[in-house]
């Protein structure tokens, strides 16, 4: 069960590094932040192998979770159901003059939190990274259930 964990939070990491570097989509700063958690959850699998605890695997499904909770704010911000942070969203433009609005545009981040790179049965790259890690938090959750009855 472990192991399934670990190779869902990778394949999840290799297929974002897909799109980043064989699609030419630049990760926004809230896709980084998606990527952390999961990094986590394979460094808490591989450690489970090697101290054999079950709060491991409390911290693996907690990074699963983790990921899931940025995924879905992410695809908040991305639907416009709330504000994302605002160093990686457009701002109003209401009220500036001519060069408070330039050095907005300036200051904006290449890529915008609140767009939409790619989606795929209406949602977003966030929105499948929440579901596909609460998956992993049922796995790593199993992964203790069946640790802890043996």
């Amino acid at each position: 069960m472990v192991m399934l964990a670990i190779m869902g939070s990778a394949v999840l990491l290799l297929a974002a590094l897909g799109f980043q570097y064989l699609a030419d989509m630049a990760p926004c700063k809230m896709c980084y932040w998606q990527r952390y958690p999961h990094i986590a959850a394979i460094l808490f699998g591989f450690g489970f192998f090697i101290v054999k605890h079950p709060s491991v695997l409390w911290l693996g499904a907690a990074s699963a979770l983790a990921t899931a909770i940025i995924g879905m704010y992410h695809a908040g911000v991305e639907r416009g159901i709330w504000q994302g942070p605002t160093s990686c969203t457009s701002g109003s433009i209401d009220g500036l003059s001519t060069e408070d609005l330039m050095a907005q545009i300036m200051a904006a981040p290449m890529v915008r939190c609140d767009d939409i790179a790619w989606e795929l049965f209406g949602l977003s790259m966030a929105g499948w990274n929440a579901v596909a890690s609460l998956g992993l938090v049922v796995i790593w959750l199993w992964a203790s259930r069946l640790w802890n009855t043996r």
